[in-house]
């Protein structure tokens, strides 16, 4: 089982970015821009745009984000561990979503790229 990050900044700067680079292909089929607002110690926010030839993580929220989601950065460390929470945590208000519905039911594929192939976060 591949190792959990232990804070956002692990995950979008270092792991997504080399995960988004040996998946190409398949980021790309996900598609859309996401952007990410993470606030609390550890936090920040991060937009991933995954509509380019090569898929990319930038730090910042971009204007052209076509989902926006902005959770506490200790209840996002808590997703990557136990992603079928998601749903309790968006009724509990604690995960918002703004833009595109659509793109935000692939949040959690976005996350589990390459596998079985053993390159899946988490």
């Amino acid at each position: 089982m591949p190792r959990l990050p232990t804070s956002a900044s692990e995950l979008f700067d270092q792991m997504l970015p080399e995960l988004l680079s040996a998946q190409k292909e398949q980021a790309k089929e996900l598609g859309g821009i996401y952007a990410f607002r993470l606030p609390g110690q550890g936090g920040g926010e991060w937009t991933v745009d995954l509509t380019l030839d090569v898929p990319k993580v930038t730090q910042g929220v971009s204007s052209h984000a076509q989902c926006t989601i902005t959770v506490d950065h200790a209840d996002f460390i808590e997703l990557l561990k136990s992603p079928s929470e998601a749903m309790a945590l968006f009724l509990a208000g604690k995960i918002k979503v703004t833009g595109n519905p659509m793109l935000a039911l692939k949040f959690q594929k976005l996350f589990s790229l390459g596998a079985p192939g053993g390159q899946s976060i988490p």
